[in-house]
């Protein structure tokens, strides 16, 4: 009585899908971004004092806070001290949100606004050269020093 068993290979043995391991939960949730906006998390308090001149100047530079309701999927508790009682809070933190047209302007002026600075600083450093120890001379190599025989 020799019966041969049947047995599927190894390969194409269907598996259940491995349990989920725990890890800590991130500090703050993932939410689903919608698209045209920028999106940032504001301090609206330190130490349990509240930082109202950062508040103010992110909302004068655009940034309105994002509705609870607008993201069902951040469960969070509410917290009843709160002065933003129907946005989402955490720890101190606003999540905010922007058009992204405006980021991106905000974004252009200040590589704009560095460049001129970065500008400004090197012409100043280059004003202040001195022939007898110039800062860069021209045909002169740089790399330190060599060793060996050189032709």
């Amino acid at each position: 009585m020799d019966k041969a068993i049947k047995r599927k290979s190894r390969a194409t043995e269907e598996r259940e899908d491995e349990p989920k391991k725990w890890q800590p939960a991130s500090l703050l949730p993932e939410f689903d971004k919608q698209a045209g906006w920028a999106y940032r998390w504001v301090r609206v308090s330190l130490l349990n004092e509240p930082d109202n001149m950062n508040v103010s100047s992110k909302m004068r530079e655009g940034w309105e806070p994002v509705k609870h309701s607008d993201h069902p999927e951040i469960q969070l508790a509410v917290d009843p001290n709160s002065n933003y009682k129907d946005g989402v809070e955490i720890g101190g933190l606003l999540l905010c949100k922007a058009p992204q047209e405006l980021i991106d302007q905000r974004s252009a002026y200040v590589k704009d606004k560095t460049r001129a600075q970065t500008e400004a600083v090197d012409a100043a450093y280059m004003n202040q050269n001195d022939p007898r120890m110039p800062k860069f001379a021209e045909g002169q190599e740089t790399g330190g020093t060599k060793f060996g025989k050189g032709k």
